[in-house]
Parts: C-alpha cells; sequence; structure tokens
C-alpha cells in the first residue's frame, strides 16, 4: 500500500522545528530549487513542486497542527497495519476499536469482504479522536473537496501582540502597529503573468486546479502546487511576484487602545489581516496588548499607585506639595506633620477609567534622608537631637 510523503523529510526540518525555522529552510529550498533558476533541469521543478506542497502545510500553524494530529495518530502511515488487511476486524491504522462497520475496520466494509487492498472508501463522516472526520480534516488542510476549482476562500487571521504605553492603556487612545500581510500583485492584478503573456491549461492538474492526493485506498483533492488553484499557467511569470499573483507587503495601522486596558486585552480589527483568495473577504486583524511599565506609576487595579519622596523636615513639620497625574495635571496634596514612610494618601477620582467606574491615585509618600550636610546643618541637626534627647 502507498505511503505519503513525510513534509518535514520534504522540508529538511525536524518535526519539532519552530515555525522561523521552517520558513527559512523553505526559503533556501525555494530559491534553490526554483524553476526559473533550474530551466534545464526538470528534477529541480519536481522538487520545487514538492517543497511548495510540504510548506503549504508545515508553514501554515492551522494545518500543521492537523497534519501532526493526523501522523500522530497513524493516518500517514498507510493501513496495512492490524485491522485494515485482509479480512482483519480490529484496530485500523493505529485507531483504537478500528473504525465503525465492516469486517475490515471501515466503513461499510471492504468490497468483497476481502479488506483495504486497492478498495476506494469514504472517510467523510468518521470521526478521528475527536477531531472530526477525515473529510473534514484533509478537507481543512489541502483546499477543498472534490474536482470543483476552489471559490472565494477568506483571507487568515492575523494575531500579534503589541506593547502600549502604560498611561496609553489607562487613559485610552492610539498606538502604530506595523504587520506584514500579502497583498495583490500591483503589476499582473493577481494573475500571475507577465505583461504579454499568454496563459495555457495547467498541464499538472489538466486545468482543473486541484490534483489529488493518495493515501492508498482513499484520495482526496488539493489546490495545484503548480498553478496554484488556477487551472492555467502563464507562458512567463510576472517579474514581480515570480507568478504567485501576490506579494508580501508591510503596512502600518493605527490601533485604537480602549481605556483602562490591561495585558491580554484582546482588539480585532475586521478586514486588516490576510488577502482572501479567488475574490474572498480579507481576514481579520487579532491585537493583544502588553502594557509596558512607567517610571512613576503602577496599577492595582482601577487604582493608580504613585510613590512621592519627601524630605524629613516635610516630614516632621508636613508641607503642601503638588504631584502630577495620569493625564499631566497637578494636584494639591497636604502632608500632615508627623508623616512616616510609607504612608499612604488616596486622591479621588484620578485612577484608571473603565466603563462607568474609575479608580483613584494612591500616593505613597517615602521619607529621604541627605547624605551629606555640611557643618551648618549638621551644627543644626545636632542641636535638634540634644533639644528631642536624641542620643547619636
Amino acid at each position: 500500500m502507498a505511503q505519503s510523503k513525510d513534509y518535514y523529510a520534504v522540508l529538511g526540518v525536524s518535526p519539532t522545528a519552530d515555525a522561523a525555522e521552517v520558513k527559512k529552510q523553505y526559503r533556501r529550498l525555494a530559491k534553490q530549487y526554483h524553476p526559473d533558476a533550474n530551466k534545464n533541469d526538470p528534477k529541480a521543478a519536481e522538487r520545487f513542486k514538492e517543497i511548495s506542497e510540504a510548506y503549504g502545510v508545515v508553514g501554515d500553524e492551522a494545518k500543521r497542527k492537523q497534519y501532526d494530529d493526523m501522523r500522530r495518530l497513524g493516518a500517514f502511515g498507510g493501513f496495512a497495519g492490524a485491522g485494515a488487511t485482509r479480512g482483519g476486524a480490529g484496530r485500523a491504522g493505529g485507531f483504537p476499536g478500528g473504525f465503525p462497520g465492516g469486517a475490515s475496520g471501515f466503513p461499510g466494509g471492504a468490497p468483497g469482504g476481502g479488506g483495504a487492498q486497492g478498495a476506494t472508501f469514504d472517510f467523510s463522516n468518521v470521526d478521528v479522536g475527536g477531531i472530526g472526520g477525515f473529510g473534514d480534516i484533509f478537507s481543512s488542510i489541502f483546499g477543498g473537496r472534490g474536482g470543483a476549482r476552489r471559490g472565494p476562500e477568506p483571507g487568515q487571521t492575523v494575531e500579534m501582540t503589541v506593547d502600549v504605553p502604560f498611561r496609553t492603556a489607562a487613559l485610552g487612545g492610539k498606538v502604530p502597529v506595523e504587520l506584514e500581510v500579502a497583498e495583490e500583485c500591483e503589476t499582473c492584478r493577481g494573475s500571475g503573468a507577465a505583461a504579454g503573456a499568454t496563459l495555457k491549461a495547467c498541464g499538472e492538474c489538466g486545468g482543473r486546479g486541484t490534483i489529488s492526493f493518495g493515501q492508498g485506498g482513499f484520495a482526496v483533492q488539493r489546490p495545484c502546487p503548480v498553478c496554484l488553484g488556477r487551472g492555467t499557467v502563464p507562458s512567463e511569470r510576472c517579474p514581480t511576484c515570480s507568478g504567485a499573483g501576490q506579494v508580501r507587503t508591510r503596512k502600518r495601522v493605527n490601533v485604537t487602545v480602549p481605556a483602562g486596558a490591561d495585558s491580554g486585552t484582546r482588539v480585532r480589527l475586521k478586514g486588516q489581516g490576510g488577502r482572501g483568495e479567488q475574490g474572498g473577504a480579507p481576514g481579520d486583524l487579532v491585537i493583544t496588548f502588553q502594557v509596558e511599565p512607567d517610571r512613576l506609576f503602577r496599577r492595582e487595579g482601577l487604582d493608580v499607585m504613585a510613590t512621592v519622596p519627601i524630605n524629613v523636615a516635610q516630614a516632621t513639620l508636613g508641607s503642601k506639595m503638588h504631584v502630577r497625574t495620569l493625564d499631566g495635571t497637578k494636584v494639591a496634596l497636604r502632608i500632615p506633620a508627623g508623616t512616616s514612610s510609607g504612608r499612604r494618601f488616596r486622591v479621588r477620582g484620578q485612577g484608571v477609567v473603565k466603563g462607568e467606574q474609575r479608580g483613584d491615585m494612591i500616593v505613597e509618600a517615602r521619607v529621604t534622608v541627605p547624605e551629606q550636610l555640611d557643618e551648618a546643618q549638621q551644627a543644626k541637626m545636632r542641636e535638634f537631637a540634644e533639644s528631642a534627647g536624641i542620643k547619636y
């Protein structure tokens, strides 16, 4: 029974490789085996197709997870195991209990009662360990079912974490965000063809836009890696996008930060994510905020904490001072005589606003002691200590 390709082996990376490592390796191999750089080597073109096919799955976070689940459950190791051989009735391809129905563990049984060899089975309704049916999983990994060309597909949702200044998070505001997205190539308007190039039916898929992915006794359809699902190939590729029909670009968007935002707060920007396929709507951009620390303030719920230094004289005799709030204004604060270090004072309504609620600003006094005194100051301090009966 035929075995599938190991996409990790095709790319030459470990199954535990992170996304950056996978992308770096793909770019290296794609550059090495690109048809434009190996026009007289048909093997290089075939290798390029394999690399593109592998990266189309392993390079996509969601598809990679599904692919890894299928590998772990044994779906890519063939079904010539217990329960999948002729007349077998137990476990099928590593799935506990085999598949429902049929003497061989496959839905509906094997044709002629002979088991799985050379047969075609419908796996679309078989649930695999609670992660969905084979048809759903392969459709999501390899793109579409049946032989029909793909219709409009929504763009990918892009998620990223953005650092936000403390005061912007507390009061609300905007932060600029730069992100890399796929946009339609302006040179070829998404066709992938150079100016004046002619289009012909793709030789790989026969103009269907999809090719069959065979796994022993069953098959699913996926977008053709040569024509990228279009069904046609140009006589000359677009020089800007190398035939892809899209280019990676960086764009800048201003993201509104709601007042009272904290680390972990998320906002969704509709239509700011990846470009849709075949006229599909663009995906969304999901931002998770990470609030930066501030040199003056810190948060405790909706209250804002601030530490204010006062000297010995202010602490002993009392004082009136002005403290700066979150929005930069100053409010008067009375420090009573005999204030000790660590004493807190509450300024009402000067904290974080969130909906109908508003916190306070808590000012903590910190008594500071001068490191050096001149002779006159030392004399005054001794005089004070003697009058107070303080031994030194």
